[in-house]
């Protein structure tokens, strides 16, 4: 397979591997996500492929994907799941399927930085991917009475 040298290149490639020093490094408030796959990495793809690494004490916070189901898988660390009002306690190798559009939320309640992998499809889709909630009843308030 020929090396892709740039992001025109990339995109025509049906098949990549994806060695850590190229996977597309995001970096947004208390977490950093690693893009391996998702539309723009191949040719053509359904799929979306992301490693997320959450320091102590921070979170995907409560929100939603309206056209997608997901697949998280914990690496290291410890999370603490919400499935809409339903938390429970994720540990390496554990792992949980979201349908589309269920309320969820992944909080590192461990002392060391939680990693994990997602996967969503599909990734070809005409709405927003992520759809936030935590500002919102019953979700604002939810963690605070646990």
């Amino acid at each position: 397979m020929p090396s892709a040298s740039n992001a025109q290149d990339v995109a025509k490639l049906k098949w990549r591997i994806v060695p850590q020093s190229e996977a597309e490094v995001e970096y947004l408030p208390g977490k950093t996500h690693f893009w391996h796959c998702k539309p723009g990495m191949v040719a053509d793809t359904n799929l979306m492929f992301v490693r997320a690494q959450l320091p102590p004490g921070e979170a995907h916070n409560f929100h939603h994907h309206p056209e997608m189901e997901e697949i998280l898988y914990v690496l290291s660390g410890t999370a603490e799941q919400w499935v809409e009002k339903e938390k429970r306690t994720m540990r390496p190798g554990d792992s949980i399927y979201l349908p589309t559009g269920i309320v969820h939320a992944t909080f590192n309640s461990g002392p060391e930085t939680l990693d994990f992998l997602a996967i969503l499809s599909p990734a070809k889709i005409k709405g927003p991917v992520t759809v936030e909630v935590a500002d919102q009843e019953p979700w604002r308030s939810l963690r605070k009475k646990v």
